[in-house]
């Protein structure tokens, strides 16, 4: 479902991603993992074509995105979900304005059902009776849940991305939104890629995992795989060691 070929970008000549090779099957749940500054958010970026490689290919159901007209690809783009590292709320819409607002953009839903998806949605991320309130008064915490709620609203989207879902969050919370994240995969069958420094809590739902490591995939296998691995970075990365070579 998704492909990257030999994916690379660089900002003022310092590189970010370098060669990526990456397939993510369709349906799959996979996790990206690696330190700061590894170059996990571009990628993310470069999936949705909101940053084009400047060599290589990223290749989405068989459509390589350079091949998109601008307008073809604001059509294409329909079909993700996407959560920002930052949320990118509306601040100046009511929390229920900002979950509703690609219903109301992208489908013909009436309002009672696009009312009743956006109260739905706040019930799943814990924040009910949120819906009159302003994004700005939000606390961080309560900010990125309207964004994870916001994200997954879409039931259509076949291509979901997550950039630190459950940051800023408590342990409880955090486990409840990575349960629902699954939830929804696992329902709706799309293909998922998820960015998050909460380790233990993202491996126990992904399927496959990658590491980056300064713009270079080091590892890609199942979870399974990335939690037994010997390779060292991988290893200190997972289990959190002090000594290593990161």
């Amino acid at each position: 479902m998704i492909r990257l070929e030999r994916a690379s970008k660089s900002y003022r000549s310092a590189p970010v991603l370098m060669d990526v090779e990456l397939s993510v099957p369709r349906g799959c749940l996979y996790g990206l993992i690696g330190p700061g500054a590894a170059g996990k958010s571009v990628l993310l970026k470069m999936v949705a074509g909101l940053v084009l490689p400047d060599r290589g290919r990223v290749v989405i159901d068989g459509t390589d995105l350079a091949s998109l007209s601008e307008l073809e690809l604001q059509q294409f783009r329909v079909r993700f979900g996407m959560l920002f590292q930052n949320n990118a709320l509306f601040d100046y819409l009511t929390v229920g304005e900002n979950i509703a607002f690609p219903l109301r953009r992208l489908t013909d839903w009436s309002e009672e059902r696009i009312q009743a998806r956006v109260l739905d949605r706040l019930k799943a991320v814990s924040l009910p009776g949120f819906e009159d309130r302003l994004c700005a008064g939000l606390s961080g915490g309560q900010k990125k849940r309207v964004g994870v709620a916001r994200a997954a609203v879409m039931s259509g989207a076949e291509i979901v991305l997550y950039d630190e879902p459950a940051a800023g969050l408590d342990p409880v919370t955090s486990q409840r939104i990575f349960e629902l994240l699954k939830e929804e995969q696992r329902t709706s069958g799309a293909t998922v890629i998820m960015v998050s420094s909460d380790l233990d809590r993202m491996l126990s739902v992904t399927d496959r995992v990658g590491m980056l490591y300064r713009g270079r995939l080091v590892f890609d296998g199942t979870t399974e795989e990335a939690k037994a691995s010997d390779e060292p970075m991988v290893r200190q990365f997972v289990r959190g060691l002090v000594d290593g070579p990161l």
